[in-house]
């Protein structure tokens, strides 16, 4: 079984372990930090030149997602593009991917610190969302019922001796923090005192992968 169960504010959801979280009873999958272009905004703003796949292999991670569930709303919870100019670069065939999979569906994007602003791909363009219980937002104010990206939250535990550290789902009795979707993104641990200041005593990670696991915090 390749997700776990996290029970927020009274709604059950799937931390699946290609780090989409659904909720089936809204038929709704949430995505955070997707950071699109990010090989671009590199080699525009510091002449760097990296590989530039990223962009396909994350529309590619997410369009497995989207079919495995067939979701009838997507919500992408912030910086899915790594800046605006990104997300204007991005190429046709993307963007008709992307089109592709937004077709017969409800797709949100919520702001991002990196694409603070609507962008002309087709959805809906909204600061925060509220759906039943639940809160959208792409940075956490610790409300609860609360559901957020931007940290990239990475979990370490060890197994047989070796560390396994994985980007993680992080929550706690009032809310989640989910971790990145996007091929080119980092991780921050969750000793960093950054997480720890934000999660309650209780908070859990799930350790995405091919088998997620739930663990307490490391702090």
């Amino acid at each position: 079984m390749n997700e776990r169960v996290i029970h927020l504010n009274g709604a059950e959801l799937h931390a699946r372990g290609d780090g989409a979280l659904f909720w089936p009873a809204q038929s709704v999958v949430v995505v955070s930090d997707l950071h699109l272009g990010k090989s671009e905004r590199i080699a525009r703003r510091s002449g760097q030149m990296v590989p530039p796949y990223e962009t396909e292999e994350t529309l590619g991670k997410l369009d497995a997602a989207i079919e495995a569930v067939d979701p009838k709303t997507v919500i992408c919870l912030g910086d899915s593009f790594d800046d605006l100019i990104a997300a204007q670069s991005l190429s046709e065939a993307h963007r008709l991917w992307i089109a592709r999979m937004q077709a017969g569906r409800e797709w949100i994007w919520i702001e991002g610190n990196h694409d603070a602003g609507p962008t002309d791909f087709g959805g809906t363009h909204l600061a925060d969302l509220t759906l039943g219980a639940l809160h959208f937002t792409h940075i956490t104010s610790g409300q609860v019922g609360e559901i957020s990206g931007h940290y990239h939250p990475k979990a370490t535990m060890h197994l047989r001796g070796r560390a396994i550290s994985r980007p993680c789902f992080l929550y706690d009795t009032a809310k989640l923090i989910m971790p990145a979707f996007g091929a080119y993104t980092g991780g921050l641990r969750t000793t960093d005192a950054a997480l720890v200041r934000l999660m309650d005593d209780d908070a859990r990670a799930v350790l995405t992968g091919q088998t997620p696991c739930t663990i307490p915090m490391p702090r």
